[in-house]
């Protein structure tokens, strides 16, 4: 229910509308809007709104620029990607930078700084891995991007500084592992095993399948579609910090994608089905279980098949691996698992077994002629 003081409605359409105001105009009061599915929605996002106009004025320091930039960007962002720049921001740009102004920033405090993340960033006084700092340089840049072309001011070019990366391997399951969980996941049939079953053979991310419900498995035509995903993500209110778990439309096109289910597959689905509004994880349309709860189910799973050292992306891996190897066409692996390019899915996922290097150097003996 709306409270005192509070400017939020509930429309006709049955959507939440806020109503705060951005600033004046000739003696007049402008005001913006907000929407959103529920109460609690709209006013988070008005307490963002706050946080800004209190942040936001005239003085050029990085903290004031950081805030514009967001306020600006915030129409055309997902819910996710603003709490993740916002934390970007208030986590560790604003900390380590304090209230300089962003003109006396150079490019050797940048680099301090990305070293900085490296190694005291984290938890713990622990550093951050190489991708999470190239990540905050990111929303740093586009806020240095921001100040020089849309503000005017004379700044450090940052574009070019980046944390070299080393791509770690990717644990896959061997074919045994494979087959260790799927007998046991067949074995103690529930709609938690049946959800990793379903990732192990079609590649699905774990927030795809936390999202996932039954209206969107076609038994008839054979085929799951997907378009949500799930996530948690950090809300910063007036006093704390909390967060808050978000179903949303992925964040590519590429990423909304119909996957065609194998037939040994569809035989588990069909006998399951449960209420076309449900989730598939939980039979239930009110509950559901998250990417983090998931996430460890897995790992519970896991070591009771006796497999370690693994994380539910592990499944994503293992499935496009394994299609590799039974000679998928790339194009059409690329698609089902949603990436962009196929070039993604040649240098992130695909991870050649020794036992497929063999096979294809074991093509050369047909060249070899002998006497």
């Amino acid at each position: 229910m709306p409270k005192k003081g509070k400017n939020i409605y509930l429309r006709k359409d049955g959507r939440w509308e806020g109503r705060y105001v951005k600033g004046h105009l000739n003696g007049k009061i402008q005001y913006g809007y907000v929407y959103g599915k529920t109460y609690e929605d709209v006013e988070n996002r008005l307490t963002y709104f706050e946080i800004v106009k209190l942040k936001t004025n005239k003085v050029d320091t990085l903290e004031n620029i950081s805030y514009e930039w967001l306020q600006i960007q915030k129409p055309q962002l997902k819910v996710s990607s603003i709490a993740k720049y916002l934390n970007n921001i208030n986590s560790y740009i604003i900390p380590y930078f304090g209230d300089n102004k962003i003109s006396n920033i150079t490019r050797n405090d940048v680099t301090v700084f990305s070293r900085y993340l490296l190694e005291f960033g984290g938890i713990k006084v622990n550093g951050l891995s190489p991708k999470t700092v190239n990540s905050i340089l990111s929303v740093l840049k586009n806020i240095f991007e921001f100040a020089m072309h849309e503000k005017g001011l004379k700044i450090t070019d940052i574009s070019d500084i980046t944390v070299k990366q080393s791509q770690k391997p990717m644990r896959i399951l061997s074919r045994q592992e494979q087959s260790r969980l799927s007998e046991f996941l067949c074995s103690k049939p529930s709609p938690c095993h049946l959800g990793i079953l379903l990732c192990l053979y079609t590649g699905l991310r774990i927030g795809e399948i936390c999202a996932l419900k039954w209206e969107d498995i076609c038994i008839q035509e054979q085929y799951l579609y997907i378009h949500h995903t799930m996530q948690r993500i950090q809300v910063f209110g007036k006093m704390e910090r909390k967060t808050e778990v978000v179903i949303q439309s992925p964040k590519s096109d590429c990423s909304i994608r119909k996957i065609p289910i194998p037939n040994e597959v569809l035989q588990l689905l069909i006998p399951a089905q449960k209420d076309r509004s449900a989730f598939l994880l939980t039979g239930n349309v009110y509950s559901y279980i998250e990417p983090r709860c998931m996430e460890n189910r897995f790992k519970a799973v896991a070591k009771e098949c006796g497999i370690s050292g693994v994380k539910f992306h592990t499944l994503r891996h293992t499935f496009a691996t394994r299609c590799i190897e039974l000679g998928f066409d790339i194009k059409s692996l690329s698609e089902i698992l949603g990436h962009a390019s196929v070039n993604i899915t040649l240098n992130r996922y695909v991870h050649p077994s020794m036992e497929l290097k063999q096979k294809n150097m074991n093509m050369l003996s047909e060249l070899l002629v002998t006497k």
